[in-house]
């Protein structure tokens, strides 16, 4: 999904669709570095409270598959990596970018999920960043447009991790982590914030046909399938079931992709 997004960056940014190719390719390769490494360290840093959640306790840290100063290196490895293959494959604001969506996400996210339930909106800044560097590699710069696409992946991230955090709230418990169903068990604050998330993101999604980003294909496409996700929201609040939540987190999957074919298709329509 990181790439999904940094993809949708790109051919916004450059303003011809996918093109240079090679050039992409770079930007997916060091962003996806950058990605996984800040996923490894992050792996290594929870180690002992993911042994305690079902979810997690088959991952390979704590199934004793990988020695945790092997996880440390290779993680930090592979975010220097993906930062050096930004820097001089693409430019200096592109790998400034990823390398602080990743130091943001494994040094202040990671460490506030023990802290406050706010984790899931400041996680959701290290995870809105991947399109702006998309755009500062095709473009080195950061307009308007970038800041728009920004918004919208801060706003998408709000109701599927809370749809995640819904479904293992029992696994959060056992963690330690303060995720907004542990806090806020009966679910109303969760639900909220879901569905304000999810209607503010119709017309964030459709603000890049009125700066003339994208044309009217889009604009339509966007307005549907952001009632669509709205709409999965709003049963998750009637039925307040993990089933729905579940629905919601489906869908959410499906929105960035879908979101991505519609700019691309526009592109080629104009």
């Amino acid at each position: 999904m990181v790439l999904v997004t940094t993809t949708l960056g790109f051919a916004l940014g450059g303003g011809n669709g996918i093109q240079p190719i090679d050039l992409l390719l770079f930007t997916l390769i060091g962003t996806g570095f950058a990605s996984a490494g800040a996923g490894v360290l992050n792996h290594y840093l929870e180690r002992d409270v993911d042994a305690l959640m079902d979810r997690t306790r088959n991952r390979p840290l704590p199934m004793g598959l990988v020695r945790p100063w092997v996880a440390l290196l290779y993680g930090g490895l592979l975010i220097i990596a993906g930062g050096a293959v930004l820097y001089f494959r693409a430019n200096a604001l592109a790998a400034a970018l990823a390398l602080s969506s990743a130091l943001l996400y494994v040094l202040i996210y990671t460490p506030m999920k023990k802290v406050t339930w706010l984790n899931t909106p400041i996680g959701a800044v290290p995870g809105a960043l991947p399109p702006m560097i998309g755009w500062a590699a095709v473009s080195g710069r950061l307009e308007l447009g970038a800041w728009v696409l920004f918004f919208i992946l801060f706003l998408w991230q709000h109701p599927h991790f809370y749809a995640i955090a819904w479904m293992f709230r029992d696994d959060y418990v056992r963690g330690g982590f303060k995720m907004l169903p542990v806090v806020q068990p009966d679910g109303k604050s969760t639900f909220r914030q879901s569905l304000s998330a999810a209607l503010i993101l119709i017309p964030v999604s459709l603000w890049p046909t009125f700066v003339r980003m994208t044309g009217w294909f889009y604009f339509f496409g966007a307005l549907v399938i952001g009632f669509w996700f709205l709409a999965a929201c709003v049963r998750w609040r009637v039925s307040e079931s993990t089933l729905d939540a579940r629905k919601v987190l489906r869908v959410s999957v499906i929105y960035l992709p879908v979101l991505l074919l519609l700019i691309l298709v526009d592109s080629y329509l104009k």
